[in-house]
């Protein structure tokens, strides 16, 4: 029997759950439908490398999404898509019917060139309760990625007691994103919390020995730990797109009111590739601001808003005490000026091509992501004297 839904969504994370919020701000009483991969209702994910590693409890991260009156189709997948008949099956040959379709179905851990048993490519709240009860019980620790999840669940597990050892391409942590003294400073600073950081390195090889494992490098070293954790980023989950005739490119191409050239369907959150005017290209972008403002405005214009995604979004992360907020192609290849308050303590870091402001970087400095937001979309060029200040809490 088909199930038939006003509004149906792929996906069960923070962009699905924002989208039935954006649909119930316009339709109380549309029927909506939610199919997900996961066995778990919809959660808030930061709190799986950030809160729930200081005490928050698991009990705070649900999203409650069914009181706003959505039905839930938990741990199943989605294997075909047919927006001719308007309809979705999924691998129980369920088959599911809509007038409007929400693509929020994510992306997909990449995974390591060799057997990866054992491996816990952290991502969802199921990893977050194996790496917890891991950690209740081992010592010691093999992260590998030195990026946003990386650093994150390396500074995680040391604060909370345990050794973590990091190991990653790159000659730094966060290289990618931080300036060179910047990140410098940052796996400096790991190391003094007691990680031990291998950058430079790459994971070539994983085998069990007893209760253990044991990882092991191109270099030829080998680490002995309790458990292994990649944190090396995901794929944007398109094959169903594709299959569907959706356009797609580095996600599924959508327009600004987040359709795609399907009528009737729509994407949002790590899948989509969306046009942003401020900085005048495409982005795909993997960060809870973004699932949570894209997600409630698809929703919103599935019930019939017609509201354009001009939004910039931004980013956030705790690493032990350090924190910052980020804004904007952050990126190390850019031209980049840094305005220190205190040195690596306190400042911000603009990222500048052809002299406008692309990013920003707001280092333990809070509550300027809006002022941030304007000085990228204003697109205007500046000299390193005239941009220094340009943000009220940098001076």
């Amino acid at each position: 029997m088909t199930r038939k839904y006003k509004y149906l969504i792929i996906g069960g994370g923070m962009t699905a759950d924002a989208a039935v919020s954006g649909i119930r701000e316009l339709d109380p009483a549309g029927d909506i439908g939610l199919i997900s991969a996961e066995a778990d209702p919809p959660y808030d994910r930061p709190p799986l490398t950030k809160g729930l590693w200081k005490d928050k409890p698991l009990e705070s991260i649900w999203r409650k999404t069914k009181e706003r009156k959505a039905e839930l189709h938990l741990g199943r997948t989605v294997k075909a898509l047919d927006p001719k008949r308007k309809e979705v099956r999924d691998e129980q040959q369920q088959v599911y019917s809509y007038e409007k379709l929400l693509l929020a179905n994510g992306g997909s851990p990449r995974r390591l060139p060799f057997d990866d048993e054992g491996v816990i490519y952290f991502r969802t709240v199921e990893d977050y309760r194996r790496l917890r009860e891991l950690a209740n019980n081992g010592k010691r620790f093999a992260v590998i990625g030195g990026g946003f999840i990386g650093s994150e669940i390396a500074a995680a597990l040391a604060t909370n007691g345990k050794e973590v050892v990091m190991v990653f391409p790159g000659p730094g942590i966060c290289a990618h994103m931080f300036p060179k003294d910047l990140w410098e400073f940052v796996t400096d600073y790991y190391r003094q919390k007691g990680v031990q950081v291998h950058h430079g390195e790459t994971a070539t090889g994983l085998e069990r020995r007893g209760e253990r494992l044991v990882l092991r490098t191109k270099s030829q070293r080998e680490f002995e730990v309790d458990a292994v954790i990649a944190g090396i980023g995901i794929q944007a989950n398109v094959d169903l797109a594709k299959m569907a005739g959706l356009q797609t490119s580095d996600g599924i191409v959508v327009d600004d009111l987040l359709r795609t050239n399907q009528p009737d369907i729509y994407a949002a959150g790590d899948v989509a590739f969306f046009k942003n005017d401020a900085l005048e290209k495409r982005l795909r972008v993997e960060h809870e601001d973004n699932a949570n403002t894209m997600g409630r405005l698809a929703g919103r214009n599935m019930a019939g808003a017609d509201e354009p995604y001009h939004h910039l979004p931004f980013f956030y992360s705790d690493l032990f005490d350090l924190g910052y907020e980020a804004v904007g192609e952050v990126d190390s290849r850019l031209n980049v000026l840094a305005e220190w308050k205190e040195p690596y303590r306190e400042g911000v870091v603009y990222y500048q091509k052809e002299g406008r402001v692309r990013g920003v970087l707001l280092w333990n400095v809070w509550g300027q992501v809006d002022a941030a937001r304007e000085l990228i979309a204003g697109k205007k060029t500046f000299g390193a004297e005239e941009l220094k200040h340009k943000l009220p809490k940098a001076a």
